[in-house]
């Protein structure tokens, strides 16, 4: 409704009523001490218009009784009366004044009623400007649109905001001024919807509207999300009428777009403004402080040094702020010296900033410090401080403060609380927890969503998980974040049941999921992997548009690759638009752990190409890549970016140092890798330890281990397996058999991967029955197990087995990899099945999805080349799609060896030659195919070849363990104790053979694997002199088992027949390429190896 101006006085008030409502002039009141500039602009123009009439001035004074100023005016000259009035009346008689002057007939102007609006407004009288608004009404005054605006600003003042609105809406003409006063007047009173809804209609009422107007527009559009498609339409129309580089719209626009995560969109508004003034430089600062771009705000901060500008104290406040959350410690310490230097110590919301700086970087007793020289508290500072101490682990001295605290009179709030909350949480402290949460429902503080939430996660960490879903039902369940913790909670637990049930309830109840949401429950699928239930997740993910969230999409990549789906962990990477460190991180990773090291090391230069710099983890996962295919020249260059990035002592690029190192055999950096990282935990003992098994340093390994164990660091199933596989390695069954017995007292020998690693000892070492009783004995087997028990039984001649072994693994839907294939196709070479060798080896890509690797296509040929197909496999290698490397080559050659293929044999040859030309093997491979040939002269002429080169075999070494004893041989080995009782042995084993058919191969003896000696010497090859010794030491009914670091001779293999037949023992030979199992005068092997 409009004003009526029934309401306000008609009649011009007599000087008597003024009198009345302010006080009487009184000769006090005109001291002429008094400067006339301390008068209101309404008293000057009102004596301007009374001056020249003093006498009826004089009559009037003289009236009410003011004879002192009648006499005052009579002595003045004209001249002096006017400054006489003005140095003499106050403000509150300007009323007195105007009505004098109406009394003798003046009639005042606009200006004069405006000047009298001035001053009701500045000194907030109500009654004054409701009096004027009647005089201006009865004298025709309200169109005049200053007048009207001064009267809605006198108003607004008053808090008379119904008399605005009227006064407003009568308005015949509105400027800009009208609209900003009422746009003003309405954010006074956080009316913010009414503010854009004036705005809208100013917008299509208003031509002009000024910056003033769009920055109160714009502010009433912070702090609540609802408004922001406003703020971008606002920002338009500032664009369209030409206002974007003017500070009074573009500060509060930084505000807005900072504080809602638009950084880059604040940074343009920044960078459009024509000047820049303290507000400017604050808000950016904040802004990217806020939003977690801590160098952008240092950086900045610097710009703005450069350019002149004395920061503020609020601008000091914020770039400490980002020195604390870029743990940038040195650079925030030169700011506290610059906040000193500039006397800004005493304002309590720097001396905050500073004590968190300090409290974040472990300065608890410099923060305390600054603390106790702070001139004033308030409840930030303790709150604070006591967050310092629960950061910490303090929680004890966290405690201390919340008591002086309330000592000093500061009642906490919910940051107190949850601080407190969080001390207790980090170090278990359940019952200090639950006397907080006493003291949270007495205080009326339980409903606070921070409260809740710190007391849900109080629960959660104590293992009270019962206790923490109690609580969970009687909190605000509209609350996301409770729903999100507790959702963690079950997921760390690895209960997939309660995790979905609770999700599934959440929607029930119409809570929506957020952008952390999705992430607690796709972790908890791939920690069970529940791929099934991840991929349903997934798509609802894209329903409700978070598949692409920052968050959710690098959730979702992790959860694809540790399941296996690379391929779609890589298409969700491919979608993201703006791919930051932790996506790219994700999909490293997930390379690396799958062996696809090639595909990592290219996606990490992919990262960096794109401009995204690695953080730890990325440059963990890179070295782990490189470890992986023993890449040694890149893995250096990662390390010297790891120490420029200043990642070089972070434990997890330290543990992966360690690990390239020794997997690459260098034991020295390994070494130095290791002792470079600070803080020595299980992963780098055991990254150390399972390199050097790796790199075949299996001694070395061993070695850590024994340092490990004085060092006082538990072993875990990850060290016991490696130090098992160390064992295997070396074929060292007495070392193995002690580390077996210690995982069962420590309890580990139900660990599988540990029980794995077993199985391939026992295998390894020649016993095949200890392996199966391992391997069925597991309550519990995985692809490595199978895989473990398949390969075993391949390497000693059990072939058929192993393919059965293979079909009850596919039987149990466990997924064969490319070992089990090694397994499968070596057991179909051992057992003669040429055919079914190669329908599984094409099986391998078009049913499970496998890329053969060098090793499949090298036991392919060994299949072709044991059935005599020598052409095939020429022909099988000329259409390889990838490179043969030497082991393809290499089995070609020993084929063409056994079936005097020279042809084949020497192109086999010339490829090995050219690709590993100090190779002792090749050499006496081709020397033996010449020699079964009678090709002296080539024979010779390799063997010349050999010398010219330089090339040097091997030595041979065979070795048996007695009695809990190794005992090793060397070719025409005296140094033994029992040497003369071995040798006579000997002889006499050599007799009984050739009584039964036994005859030296000449051929192979002529230029062997371990001399180039001829008969008679022969017979004292390594493995014999250790066959002779286990006939001569070991009961009967144990069989021998002896290793050998060469391939095994064809004559010594045709003497083990022998023996076996004569001694009637089972003989156990593994050599360099497989296990020989001797018994009643045959061979597993089938005499093919």
């Amino acid at each position: 409704m409009p004003l009526s101006p029934s309401s306000l006085p008609l009649m011009p008030p007599t000087p008597s009523s003024l009198l009345g409502s302010f006080s009487q002039p009184s000769v006090s009141l005109f001291p002429r001490v008094i400067s006339s500039q301390k008068l209101s602009a309404s008293h000057h123009r009102l004596l301007k218009l009374l001056v020249g009439r003093a006498g009826g001035l004089i009559a009037s004074f003289s009236r009410y009784g003011h004879s002192s100023v009648c006499q005052a005016l009579e002595e003045s000259s004209d001249g002096e009366l006017e400054a006489t009035l003005v140095e003499g009346m106050p403000k509150s008689d300007a009323f007195f004044l105007l009505n004098l002057m109406e009394e003798r007939g003046v009639r005042a102007d606009c200006s004069t009623y405006a000047s009298l609006l001035d001053d009701c407004l500045s000194s907030g009288s109500l009654a004054g400007a409701k009096r004027i608004h009647g005089k201006i009404l009865k004298l025709g005054f309200d169109r005049e649109s200053h007048l009207c605006n001064r009267l809605i600003d006198a108003y607004l003042a008053a808090g008379e905001f119904s008399d605005a609105v009227r006064m407003f809406d009568d308005m015949a003409h509105r400027t800009v001024a009208s609209w900003n006063s009422m746009i003003m007047g309405l954010s006074r009173r956080k009316e913010h919807h009414n503010v854009l809804a004036l705005f809208a209609r100013m917008m299509r009422e208003c031509r002009d509207p000024n910056p003033v107007a769009f920055a109160n527009a714009l502010r009433a559009c912070n702090g609540n999300n609802r408004y922001w498609p406003f703020v971008q339409q606002i920002h338009a129309k500032i664009i369209r009428y030409g206002f974007g580089c003017d500070f009074l719209v573009g500060n509060p626009l930084i505000d807005l777009y900072a504080k809602n995560g638009y950084v880059d969109l604040a940074r343009l508004v920044f960078e459009e403004l024509y000047s820049k003034d303290n507000v400017s430089w604050v808000a950016m600062v904040s802004g990217f402080s806020q939003n977690g771009l801590g160098e952008e705000a240092l950086h900045l901060y610097s710009q703005m040094h450069r350019s002149g500008i004395i920061p503020t104290p609020y601008v000091l406040s914020s770039v400490l702020s980002a020195c604390t959350k870029t743990d940038n410690f040195e650079h925030g310490k030169q700011i506290h010296a610059q906040v000193i230097k500039q006397g800004f110590s005493s304002e309590t919301f720097v001396g905050n900033a500073l004590v968190t700086l300090y409290s974040r970087c472990g300065s608890l007793r410099r923060a305390e410090e600054i603390f106790s020289d702070m001139p004033h508290h308030d409840g930030v500072t303790y709150n604070t401080l006591i967050s310092g101490h629960a950061q910490n682990g303090n929680s004890e001295n966290a405690i201390e403060i919340f008591k002086e605290m309330q000592l000093s009179g500061f009642k906490p709030d919910s940051v107190t609380i949850a601080s407190l909350l969080t001390a207790c949480a980090s170090i278990g402290d359940i019952r200090k927890g639950k006397q907080l949460h006493s003291y949270v429902f007495k205080s009326g503080l339980s409903s606070e969503y921070i409260i809740e939430g710190s007391l849900l996660d109080l629960y959660v960490k104590c293992a009270a998980i019962e206790t923490a879903h109690e609580f969970f039902n009687t909190t605000d369940r509209e609350n996301v974040v409770l729903w999100n913790v507790m959702l963690v909670a079950y997921g760390q637990m690895g209960n997939l049941g309660k995790s979905f049930d609770l999700f599934y309830e959440m929607q029930v109840e119409g809570v929506q999921p957020n952008q952390f949401t999705y992430p607690s429950i796709l972790r908890t699928c791939t920690y069970v992997g529940a791929l099934d239930l991840g991929e349903q997740i997934h798509t609802l993910t894209i329903k409700t548009g978070f598949e692409l969230n920052v968050y959710v999409s690098s959730v979702l990549i992790d959860m694809y690759s540790k399941c296996g789906q690379l391929k779609s962990a890589r298409a969700i990477l491919e979608r993201i638009t703006e791919k930051d460190v932790v996506s790219w991180t994700a999909m490293i990773a997930g390379y690396a752990q799958h062996e696809l090291y090639v595909e990592a090391l290219r996606t990490f230069e992919e990262m960096q190409i794109h401009g995204i710099q690695p953080d730890n983890i990325g440059l963990a996962s890179a070295i782990s890549a490189c470890a992986g295919i023993k890449a040694i020249e890149q893995g250096l260059q990662i390390h010297a970016q790891a120490c420029i990035s200043g990642y070089s002592t972070d434990i997890s690029v330290g543990n992966a140092l360690i690990n390239l190192y020794a997997k690459c055999g260098r034991i020295e950096e390994a070494y130095s890798a290791f002792e470079t990282v600070e803080v020595k935990d299980e992963i780098s003992w055991n990254g150390l330890i399972s390199g050097f098994a790796q790199s075949g340093h299996c001694e070395e390994a061993l070695k850590v281990f024994v340092q490990m164990d004085r060092a006082g660091v538990k072993s875990n199933s990850f060290t016991f397996g490696s130090v098992v596989s160390a064992s295997a390695n070396m074929a060292d069954i007495k070392q193995g058999k002690q580390i077996h017995a210690r995982i069962i007292k420590t309890g580990y020998d139900s660990e599988i991967e540990v029980n794995n690693a077993l199985v391939s000892l026992y295998a390894k070492c020649g016993s095949i029955e200890d392996a199966k009783m391992g391997f069925f004995g597991m309550s519990e087997r995985n692809e490595v197990s199978w895989n473990a028990m398949i390969t075993g039984c391949s390497q000693h001649g059990c072939g058929r087995e192993a393919l059965k072994l293979f079909e009850k693994m596919k039987q149990e839907d466990l997924k064969p990899n490319y070992v089990t294939f090694i397994g499968v196709l070596a057991a179909c070479s051992h057992v003669g099945l040429v055919n079914e060798g190669l329908d599984y080896f094409y099986s391998m890509s078009e049913e499970h999805g496998i890329v053969p690797r060098p090793e499949h296509y090298a036991c392919v040929v060994d299949i072709l080349g044991r059935a005599g197909q020598l052409d095939h496999a020429r022909e099988f290698i000329e259409e390889m799609p990838v490179v043969p490397d030497s082991m393809v080559w290499r089995t070609l050659l020993s084929a063409c060896t056994v079936h005097k293929n020279i042809h084949t044999g020497e192109l086999a040859a010339q490829h090995l030659l050219e690709l590993e030309p100090h190779d002792s093997a090749t050499y006496v491979l081709l020397s033996n195919l010449y020699a079964v040939a009678g090709k002296w002269n080539h024979r010779d002429q390799v063997r010349q070849m050999m010398k010219d080169r330089g090339v040097k075999k091997e030595p041979g070494r065979s070795w048996i363990e007695v009695k809990n004893e190794v005992h090793a041989f060397f070719v025409g080995d005296r140094l033994h104790p029992l040497a003369d009782m071995i040798y006579e042995f000997l002889k006499d084993l050599n007799k009984r053979a050739v009584e039964i058919g036994y005859r030296q191969d000449r051929y192979y003896l002529l230029h062997d694997i371990e001399q180039e000696q001829k008969n008679p010497t022969a017979y004292i090859h390594s493995e014999k002199l250790a066959v002779a010794f286990g006939l001569l030491t070991l009961s009967d009914e144990v069989p021998l088992r002896v290793f050998k670091n060469l391939r095994v001779c064809n004559d010594c293999h045709i003497w083990m027949k022998y023996v076996s037949r004569i001694s009637g023992r089972t003989i156990i030979l593994r050599d360099a390429y497989r296990f020989h199992h001797f018994e009643g005068g045959s061979c597993s092997c089938a005499d093919y190896w």
